[in-house]
């Protein structure tokens, strides 16, 4: 484990590395060698989400198996927990709810009561739109196309660090381009792969026509502005990375990540998270679940990527080890599938799902939300699981307990609800 260092004493550089050949330019080198400057950051809790794009047959990934409805609405991707069933069975959780076999390492850590689920979760806005839906749901303002910043910005906002405090890894995305969750006026970095260092570091959206200035360039600019007052930590930021041998990391504990883009993604989370820099809010995102055809049961495109998924986080819960007391991790997805499987073996465009909460900090071991029986007249539109947990309510209780939040004002500006008690007091 490296020592503590310190980074960038305010946001407002950026640093752009992408497709470099050769890796960091010498002059960035030489620039970040020149600077003695460090400042330990004490250890801080940390908030990792994963979004889940293309929505997440919920019904799914945790099954009301005693649902009869359910049973006949999915003649061929009904899933049973009898044991005498043909194929894998369910995991029963409950007595009602069961796990999709492919999750199978979700059901120690709920038994072990650090994992939660919420079900019956989603957005108040109807729209069956992914590009819509996933919009709504990172800026949190699920009315309100217009919402400039992300939640997860505000959230990083609502911290309040002052300058002394600051660093550059504070809030980072493992994606290719910054997420509509971390658009905002603070300050949040979008690594692809900590290996490359194709880094872009964003205060907002507007900045996105920087990708296209050099190295040279901005180190020109800010050396004449921001390096005079901060010295050259930023640089010093880049140079600590270069030298931490990301590609030779050996996870804690046999932690078994798998090679997929979702597992090296929390494989990197998990270094940074160990380096101490100073990480507070991390984002990455995991694909694969538009399920219209062929979506499978114990095997297929689902239980691939519930494989992944699962896999991924249990990877990385177990590699964080002494750590695990810092962190929560959260997943979401912008809605949920049909209960009526459609005609080409799969489920389309719904309304509510449910979603995964992991940390030692978590109401855990319960499922929590409200699930009416399945028949058609407890349904939205007659077709779709109705949203009876509104995501403002889960996503601010796990902010605001874990990061010690106390503005969902700020949060979500336009929501006033009720928290459902997924967080321990």
């Amino acid at each position: 484990m490296l020592s503590r260092r310190g980074f960038l004493k305010g946001g407002g550089l950026a640093l752009f590395g992408i497709g470099m050949a050769g890796g960091i330019p010498g002059f960035i080198t030489q620039a970040a060698a020149e600077n003695k400057l460090y400042i330990p950051y004490k250890r801080k809790k940390i908030l990792v989400c994963i979004f889940q794009r293309g929505a997440m047959d919920g019904l799914m990934a945790v099954t009301p198996f005693t649902d009869q409805f359910l049973k006949d609405a999915r003649p061929t991707l009904f899933m049973s927990a009898a044991k005498s069933s043909t194929g894998s069975p369910l995991i029963d959780l409950d007595g009602r709810f069961g796990l999709h076999p492919s999750m199978a390492v979700f059901s120690q850590l709920f038994k072990d009561k650090q994992l939660a689920v919420v079900h019956g979760i989603g957005s108040p806005n109807n729209s069956r739109s992914h590009f819509d839906a996933q919009d709504y749901m990172e800026s949190g303002t699920p009315f309100n196309k217009g919402t400039a910043s992300g939640w997860l910005n505000r959230a990083v906002g609502l911290l309040g660090h002052d300058a002394h405090a600051a660093t550059p890894f504070q809030a980072v995305s493992l994606t290719s381009a910054m997420p509509r969750s971390f658009y905002g006026d603070n300050p949040a970095l979008a690594i692809s792969n900590l290996q490359d260092f194709a880094i872009q570091m964003r205060g907002n959206p507007m900045g996105a026509n920087m990708a296209a200035k050099s190295f040279e360039y901005l180190y020109s600019q800010a050396s004449t502005s921001l390096l005079k007052q901060t010295g050259k930590e930023s640089f010093d930021a880049v140079k600590l990375l270069q030298k931490t041998g990301t590609a030779n990391y050996k996870p804690a504990n046999n932690a078994n990540y798998p090679n997929t883009a979702l597992g090296t993604a929390l494989k990197q989370i998990a270094q940074l998270i160990k380096m101490d820099v100073g990480l507070e809010v991390a984002f990455t995102e995991s694909t694969g679940w538009d399920t219209h055809f062929n979506q499978g049961t114990e095997n297929g495109v689902f239980a691939r990527t519930a494989n992944d998924l699962s896999g991924s986080i249990a990877a990385l819960w177990a590699d964080l080890g002494q750590y695990q007391d810092d962190v929560t991790i959260m997943t979401m997805t912008e809605f949920g599938r049909t209960v009526h499987q459609n005609g080409t073996g799969g489920t389309d465009h719904g309304r509510a799902s449910c979603n995964f909460i992991l940390g030692n900090d978590v109401n855990g071991g319960l499922i929590h939300g409200s699930l009416q029986p399945l028949a058609a007249e407890n349904l939205e539109d007659g077709r779709d699981l109705p949203v009876t947990t509104d995501f403002r309510s889960v996503f601010s209780e796990v902010a605001d307990k874990h990061l010690s939040l106390n503005n969902d004002r700020v949060l979500f500006p336009d929501w006033a609800g009720n928290k459902i008690g997924v967080m321990r007091s």
